[in-house]
């Protein structure tokens, strides 16, 4: 027999083996349960062939994008009939397949979508490309297969056909969207119905969700520039973990009901914290709006147990909770002494230890040495309370990255 055809007699006898030992274990493995491991190529083709394929690639799901539903959109009795919303959303982590919520929280009245997209890649529900949203409810959509980059703009758009108000929404998102219909296509700086963005994501830990008010929003920051301190936060930890910005502007910790600043931390904890996808680590920053906002709170304690009980609730989830000092605000309308005594009292407690696992120390970061009660000059945005790009900058260059990954505090009940 000539050298070459023995050689190739061999290798097929050698290939003929693997493929017997590749399907005996193959065999094995579907007797005893799903495989660990990646789809074979094929499977995987065939859901890039087809953007609303079920999804099979592995790792967990983490949020790498949120925003906390405000109130009900003024104006919008019968929500946006006909009118195609194109979401812009700009991401902390990134994957290669994705999954959206929606929200018809302070809708009145079933929300229809008859239509959806991720970058264009069409998605479902449930199987079907209409999905009816209960009012007061929510959904989240099947997986689709679409590559989302980290650090970078992402689309999601979808369809109203009928009255379905009122629109749930988010204002002032520092983001440019946009809102088509017969007129064209006009910007908005409003996020309407989209409360999340989660990917699948085999490196990332989990997630970060920053529950706060306008300094977490990252109002008056540059629109489009993305330079919350949460933007900031996720680049320093490049992609390790997703973060989720559930800052509303005008929130406080304290619980008085709906308004114009939201629900209080208190009362939509869960909702915008504890059901986030792959939450781990929780930074908390709110109660300077219980201090200067009206009806002040007077009570630097009442702020101190809400802040404790946010804390408490996320270790019964196993959570680890930073908490960030109250920054200085003298030279804005509502400052006097006495409020700034009551900003003073909370910090105090916070920097004691007493609040939660770790703090972050944004006061210390952002005021003037020589007059500590404001603002130091270059981080201004020019009313005195809120920041500019680069106080922004400053927050998020403060977060000591190692108090993430800080175990949480044992419980009372545990001893």
């Amino acid at each position: 027999m000539p050298r070459r055809q023995g050689y190739a007699l061999l290798i097929a006898l050698v290939a003929g083996t693997v493929a017997l030992a590749a399907a005996v274990a193959f065999g094995t493995t579907l007797l005893s349960g799903p495989r660990p491991t990646p789809p074979p190529p094929a499977e995987t083709h065939a859901a890039a062939r087809n953007p609303v394929a079920p999804a099979t690639s592995g790792g967990n799901w983490v949020a790498t994008w949120t925003a906390a539903p405000v109130r009900a959109e003024p104006n919008t009795p019968n929500g946006l009939p006909g009118r195609t919303i194109r979401n812009i959303v700009h991401t902390s982590i990134g994957g290669n397949v994705a999954r959206i919520t929606l929200s018809n929280l302070f809708g009145t009245v079933p929300l229809v979508v008859d239509q959806a997209t991720v970058n264009t890649r069409p998605v479902t529900f449930r199987g079907a490309a209409a999905v009816t949203i209960a009012a007061g409810g929510r959904i989240v959509s099947d997986p689709v297969v679409v590559p989302v980059a980290p650090d970078s703009d992402l689309e999601v758009g979808f369809r109203t056909p009928e009255p379905g108000g009122p629109v749930t929404y988010h204002p002032n998102s520092h983001q440019t969207s946009y809102l088509v219909d017969e007129r064209g296509t006009r910007p908005t700086t409003n996020w309407r119905y989209l409360t999340a963005v989660d990917v699948r994501n085999e490196r990332a830990l989990g997630a970060i969700v920053a529950l706060g008010d306008s300094l977490t929003a990252g109002s008056r920051s540059t629109t489009d520039a993305n330079a919350r301190w949460t933007d900031v936060l996720a680049d320093r930890l490049g992609g390790r973990y997703g973060v989720a910005n559930a800052g509303i502007s005008g929130n406080r910790v304290v619980g008085i009901g709906r308004g114009t600043g939201g629900e209080a931390g208190t009362d939509r904890f869960e909702r915008d914290v504890l059901s986030v996808a792959g939450v781990r680590t929780v930074i908390v920053a709110l109660g300077i709006n219980d201090v200067q906002q009206s009806p002040q709170e007077t009570d630097p304690q009442r702020i101190v147990d809400s802040l404790r009980s946010l804390t408490e609730r996320a270790h019964a989830r196993g959570l680890t909770v930073v908490g960030a000092t109250l920054t200085p605000f003298e030279g804005f309308p509502s400052w006097t002494p006495e409020r700034n005594a009551v900003r003073l009292a909370v910090n105090e407690q916070i920097r004691a230890g007493t609040v939660f696992d770790a703090y972050v120390d944004f006061d210390e970061a952002v005021r003037d040495p020589a007059a500590p009660n404001r603002l130091l000059t270059a981080y201004d945005s020019g009313d005195h309370l809120h920041f500019n790009d680069d106080g922004y900058r400053a927050l998020g260059d403060r977060v000591d990255l190692a108090s993430l990954d800080r175990a949480p505090a044992p419980r009372s009940d545990a001893l």
